[in-house]
């Protein structure tokens, strides 16, 4: 039986018992930091990553098995506080409330950031909207603006604008929410996807839609997932830099701040400097105890491997230095 197989039955019994086998069992299933079973429960939005993290971190510690479990930001923080994991990946920090409570349970808190990841705003090759502002992102949210036409005149073809996220629930529509429109709610014209594949496939077929969904959902340097795991393994260990391209099924919006006379793409050079607007920060959070695999994970994670994986996937790693990319 496969590692991938393996992890694929589990985190289906994950979604049926609610962690709860694995988290009853835990002291049995965790023996060392780089042997054993361990679970983490990540925000949805950045299962690209964590796949990548699991795959390379399984391939160097052969006894190691994670088991992922995807969902919304509010049931990953819940697990913690609830010892259904000792992982979890969240967009933002625990609170101190939060970190007292598991405290006063025993558990040793430790959380890092990991990454800053941006926010791309993609459309249809056909449409020929090039640029938005965030005053125009958060009109289009919020329903004033409502038609193609009122963006860029000529765009009548197109017709009513429609905004798809990937779940209701999803962190990319609390910030986008909370960021542009101090929590007011959404216009009509928003509507809710079930993935963030499935927010890539519908703006790829409409011509008429924005999609608003995490970088690394974009990229299309393919070469890494193309390699062999001893190759990826290879590539990541290597101290060379990352071009990174994003995807000829869509078109990458550039975004301008308020203000702003420049609008930016949402490349890592960007993001680095503040050009691009639209960022947030990725944090791992680990109640694992030393020399667990959960410890061990996390230590991996926010290490130089990890970290170089992030750089791979197209965000901005925590302590890696970012990539320059020449833009075509």
């Amino acid at each position: 039986m496969t590692k991938t197989y393996l992890r694929m039955m589990t985190a289906g019994v994950l979604a049926l018992g609610g962690l709860c086998c694995v988290s009853s069992c835990g002291k049995k299933a965790e023996s060392t930091s780089s042997s054993g079973i361990a679970t983490v429960v990540c925000d949805a939005s950045f299962e690209n990553i964590m796949n990548q993290e699991i795959d390379v971190f399984e391939f160097i510690y052969r006894d190691a098995n994670i088991i992922p479990y995807y969902t919304d930001q509010r049931s990953a923080i819940d697990s913690l506080l609830e010892f259904k994991t000792r992982l979890a990946v969240t967009t933002r920090p625990l609170n101190q409330k939060e970190v007292d409570y598991l405290k006063s349970h025993g558990k040793q808190v430790r959380q890092s950031q990991i990454a800053v990841d941006a926010l791309a705003l993609i459309v249809n090759p056909a449409n020929s909207v090039n640029v938005l502002s965030k005053p125009e992102i958060a009109e289009i949210l919020s329903g004033k603006i409502t038609k193609w036409s009122d963006v860029v005149p000529g765009n009548d073809h197109l017709g009513d604008i429609e905004v798809v996220f990937d779940h209701q629930g999803s962190s990319t529509v609390q910030y986008m929410r909370d960021s542009l429109l101090n929590g007011e709610p959404f216009g009509p014209n928003v509507f809710a996807q079930k993935t963030p594949q499935d927010v890539f496939k519908a703006v790829s077929v409409n011509k008429n839609a924005v999609g608003i969904i995490g970088v690394e959902w974009i990229s299309s340097d393919m070469k890494t997932k193309e390699l062999q795991r001893e190759d990826y393994v290879k590539a990541v260990q290597s101290n060379d830099t990352t071009d990174i391209a994003f995807s000829d099924d869509i078109k990458v919006l550039k975004v301008r701040g308020n203000d702003e006379v420049t609008a930016y793409q949402p490349y890592q050079y960007y993001i680095f400097n503040g050009g691009y607007p639209l960022y947030r920060q990725v944090y791992m959070i680990s109640i694992g105890t030393g020399g667990s695999l959960s410890h061990g994970f996390y230590s991996f994670v926010t290490g130089f491997h990890g970290q170089k994986i992030i750089l791979t996937s197209g965000i901005l790693p925590k302590v890696v230095q970012p990539t320059m990319v020449n833009i075509n």
